[in-house]
C-alpha cells in the first residue's frame, strides 16, 4: 500500500512525540502534506521561497524566507527535511515565548557568534520591512529599518557594546510586546 516512504518510520514518530508540541494524528497530517509537496522528503530554498511568497503575496518575501530556510535548516546542508520543517514549525507556532525568541536570535544572528550586530539586526528588519512594510503602518520612529533598527538596540543593549547576548534580546523582548510581534512577523496581526 503506497510507495515506499509514504509511512513514518516508528523512531521517527518518537523523536517527533518528545521533540514537538503536535499530536500523532497532526504528525501525520503534516507528513502527508509534506510528501505530497516534496516528494523528495526534502524541501530545497527555492521551493521554501515559492511557499512563503503564497503566503506574503503583496511585498517582497524572498530575502526574509531565505534567513527563515537558514534558520529551519538545522544541520545545515541546504535542504529540509521534515524533521527539521516539524520541530521548527512547532517552536514557532506553539512554542513557549522562551523557545520562540531563542529560535528568533538564531536567525538574527547570521555569523552564529553568539550575538547579533546591528548590522545583522537591520539586514534581517530590512528584509522584514520588504516584505510587510506596504501593509504594516509603522510608527514614525520606526518607518525605516534604520529606525527599528535602533529603537530595538536603544531598547535591549543594556550594557550599550553594539551588540546583543541572547540574554538581553529575551529579556528586552519580554519588557516590549511590539519587539515579539514584530519578531514574529504574523500577518494576522494589525
Amino acid at each position: 500500500m503506497g510507495k515506499a516512504g509514504s509511512k513514518i518510520a516508528p523512531e521517527v514518530m518518537t523523536d517527533l512525540r518528545a521533540n514537538t508540541e503536535f499530536s500523532d494524528q497532526e504528525i501525520l497530517d503534516w507528513y502527508k502534506g509534506f510528501q505530497k509537496d516534496c516528494p523528495s522528503g526534502k524541501l530545497s530554498v527555492e521551493e521554501f521561497k515559492k511557499m512563503y511568497g503564497n503566503i506574503f503575496p503583496v511585498g517582497d518575501a524572498s530575502k526574509f524566507s531565505a534567513h527563515v530556510f537558514r534558520t529551519f535548516d538545522a544541520n545545515g546542508d541546504g535542504t529540509i527535511d521534515f524533521r527539521e520543517f516539524l520541530c521548527a514549525l512547532s517552536v514557532t507556532s506553539r512554542g513557549k515565548l522562551e523557545q520562540k525568541l531563542k529560535w528568533a536570535f538564531t536567525m538574527y544572528d547570521l555569523d552564529k557568534d553568539g550575538y547579533i550586530t546591528r548590522k545583522e539586526m537591520l539586514e534581517i528588519v530590512t528584509a522584514i520591512y520588504k516584505m510587510v512594510g506596504s501593509v504594516m503602518k509603522m510608527p514614525e520612529d520606526e518607518a525605516t529599518p534604520e529606525k527599528r533598527t535602533e529603537k530595538i538596540f536603544r531598547q535591549m543593549d543594556k550594557n550599550m557594546d553594539g551588540k546583543l547576548s541572547l540574554e538581553e534580546f529575551i529579556e528586552g523582548a519580554k519588557s516590549d510586546p511590539s519587539i515579539v510581534r514584530l519578531l514574529q512577523c504574523d500577518p494576522q496581526q494589525p
